[in-house]
């Protein structure tokens, strides 16, 4: 069968299939209170006049929150349930199967245990109690107690390349990738109740290699992001239906809302740059040309930069999101992939997936501060805590 498999430089795995159901075996997931919509409103600044003497002031544009959609975040200031957290970096290697932890402070690896077969992200839970390890081909997730760094159970899921939540925190999304043809009947997206991993549907989608997906503004949908069919799609999250579909060629991967909240942002290493897309009319609205290979997106604190790995160039672009132009490139070598940010946001961790290694990178100058070892393939790590109010999944995407 043809799906997502790791592509490891010494180590071929193969995959059977197996049964969609659920059976948790971890301890009961907590009780979360969904966040209310004025916390996801964006507040606007108005002039006002109190006297009724008073001259009248010229009426102020709408202005939006520092951060946007991202207000919670731009801070750096963690929620009081994880504030006391030891930040530590969980690195999943999907040649070995296990998972690396290193601890930010001193760059060194403190741990490591095994998970199962190819563990591809480390996801923080929505109300941000545990992590999730994905461990795609032995359909399971491993949880990660994050006050031990170590794992505390598995939950049965068919096949989890990525694991995200919705913004209400009621359900998760289990991204299932199929990249060829003859099984595309099994790719899409499997949606469970977050606390008791009940399925309640999958949702097929017709365009090969399922990978990537971020949510609009107010949670109505999600952009997903077809790597082998050069396809981005959209799902209708009330109905849990396919609801758009843009071209836009080439093999996307990362997707990332803008803070504006009016834009999607899709890394494209075919095409070796970013499509934007408009979500709403599903139509490509701009591109940003970044480099060779185009393949994970980060946003920086204050939400003004995004950076791009350029997979198979060996940099990293940085991406000024008020003019929408790539301002700085910066060369660090090797394979970079996935990346996440220090809680303030002064680094950024990233990946080095096909050269055996983490790289801590100076998030203001791009300066490689350090290299860690950490084995073949070290693919989608977290850097945890993170700030924000809740995790919408992948390796940290949090609002």
């Amino acid at each position: 069968m043809v799906r997502r498999i790791a592509f490891f430089a010494l180590v071929t795995i193969v995959v059977s299939a197996c049964s969609a159901s659920v059976s948790p075996s971890g301890s009961a997931m907590p009780s979360a209170t969904p966040p209310s919509s004025s916390a996801n409103a964006s507040p606007a600044a108005t002039a006002s006049v109190s006297g009724a003497s008073a001259a009248p002031l010229p009426s102020a544009a709408p202005t939006q929150a520092p951060g946007g959609v991202y207000a919670a975040t731009v801070n750096g200031q963690l929620a009081p349930a994880i504030a006391d957290l030891s930040p530590r970096v969980y690195v999943p290697d999907e040649a070995s199967g296990d998972v690396v932890v290193i601890d930010p402070a001193t760059f060194k690896i403190i741990g490591r245990f095994k998970v199962g077969i190819s563990p591809e992200h480390i996801t923080p839970d929505w109300d941000l109690s545990r992590l999730y390890v994905n461990n795609m081909s032995s359909s399971s997730l491993t949880i990660i107690g994050p006050r031990t760094s170590k794992p505390t159970g598995t939950i049965a899921v068919p096949y989890p390349y990525n694991l995200y939540f919705t913004m209400d925190g009621s359900k998760a999304i289990v991204v299932d990738d199929f990249l060829g043809r003859d099984f595309v009947h099994q790719n899409g997206l499997y949606f469970y109740n977050r606390k008791t991993w009940k399925l309640i549907k999958f949702v097929e989608i017709p365009f090969t290699g399922v990978d990537h997906l971020d949510f609009s503004a107010d949670g109505s949908y999600l952009i997903m992001s077809c790597e082998s069919s050069g396809d981005v799609v959209k799902v209708d999250l009330t109905k849990l239906e396919l609801s758009g579909v843009v071209r836009v060629g080439g093999s996307p991967l990362d997707v990332r809302l803008d803070p504006g909240g009016k834009v999607f942002y899709v890394a494209n290493q075919g095409t070796n740059g970013v499509s934007v897309i408009n979500g709403d009319t599903m139509k490509q609205v701009g591109f940003i040309k970044t480099g060779k290979g185009a393949h994970g997106i980060g946003m920086s604190r204050d939400a003004t930069r995004l950076f791009v790995t350029n997979r198979l160039g060996g940099t990293i672009s940085v991406i000024d999101l008020a003019t929408r132009k790539v301002v700085d490139t910066w060369q660090v070598g090797g394979s970079p992939d996935m990346m996440a940010s220090s809680i303030d946001g002064s680094q950024l961790w990233v990946s080095n997936r096909y050269n055996g290694s983490v790289i801590v990178i100076d998030a203001a100058t791009g300066k490689i501060l350090s290299t860690i070892r950490t084995g073949l393939n070290p693919h989608g790590l977290s850097f945890w805590p993170q700030p924000g109010r809740f995790s919408l999944g992948h390796n940290g995407n949090m609002r």
